[in-house]
């Protein structure tokens, strides 16, 4: 019997703007249902990696597969498709409609719907279930109603996770998923990620080396477009090539707040 591919698999992948290397031959395999945060300095390249893993971009050469299919080159919504959904740093929601709209709109091509203006969306029984079981996941029943621009910020944030789930993809990509959020809601936050991606495989972007530490099964180290270490969490606190690129005090830091609680 053959092992499973990677969910994600990136193949010597380059990225150039002009003259500039961005990405400079980054190799990483994540294997399906693990949770991964990929970190680095500020210009390391982690957007633009997000970017090439979702089709935003193109590479300049080098392969992306997602479960052993190349999907590098295709555009976003041919991989979106395939089973590979993202979130963005800056909340991305309709925010005329209410909760359950939005995360009702997020379901519709999953189930099969087209885009069909014959067909009335109170009659569409099965995506109308569907879109009430995420608004429990993502713990907004009680907004279910609300238009979206009336949500605080971490409950818009939530919603965002929801429309990410909502198609049923099973690699989700997170750029920054608790920027700007306070203390109180990370933490829930972490939480949140934790149980709508049971059993899928996540990629995360994040600065938050708590949230990093305490969501993470592996960690990818981002430095001047290369992947220098991927790990465990434990095994990355102790690289001693990490902390001189990257971590240093981030780790002092972290071990600091956790010897305080």
């Amino acid at each position: 019997m053959n092992a499973a591919p990677p969910a994600i698999e990136l193949r010597d992948l380059r990225k150039s703007f002009g003259r500039t290397d961005i990405i400079r031959g980054a190799h990483l395999s994540v294997a399906p249902g693990e949770r991964v945060a990929i970190i680095g300095p500020n210009g390391a390249g982690k957007s633009t990696l997000f970017n090439l893993i979702s089709g935003r971009l193109a590479p300049s050469s080098g392969e992306v597969l997602l479960h052993g299919q190349r999907i590098d080159g295709k555009p976003p919504y041919e991989i979106n498709r395939m089973g590979l959904a993202r979130s963005f740093q800056i909340t991305n929601i309709f925010p005329k409609l209410s909760v359950f709209e939005n995360l009702r709109c997020g379901v519709l091509w999953s189930l099969g719907y087209r885009y069909s203006f014959l067909r009335f969306l109170s009659r569409l029984h099965d995506a109308n279930a569907r879109a009430e079981q995420l608004v429990g996941m993502i713990g907004l029943k009680s907004k279910r109603d609300v238009l979206a621009v009336n949500l605080t910020y971490a409950e818009q944030r939530a919603l965002e996770i929801g429309v990410t789930i909502a198609g049923g993809a099973d690699v989700i990509l997170l750029d920054e998923p608790t920027a700007g959020m306070s203390r109180s809601e990370t933490r829930h936050f972490i939480n949140l990620i934790r149980e709508v991606t049971v059993g899928k495989t996540l990629l995360t972007v994040e600065h938050d080396m708590g949230v990093v530490f305490g969501l993470a099964d592996k960690i990818a180290v981002v430095v001047y477009g290369e992947v220098i270490a991927f790990d465990t969490p434990e095994a990355v606190r102790a690289n001693r090539r990490v902390q001189e690129a990257y971590l240093g005090s981030a780790v002092a830091d972290s071990q600091a707040d956790e010897g305080g609680h």
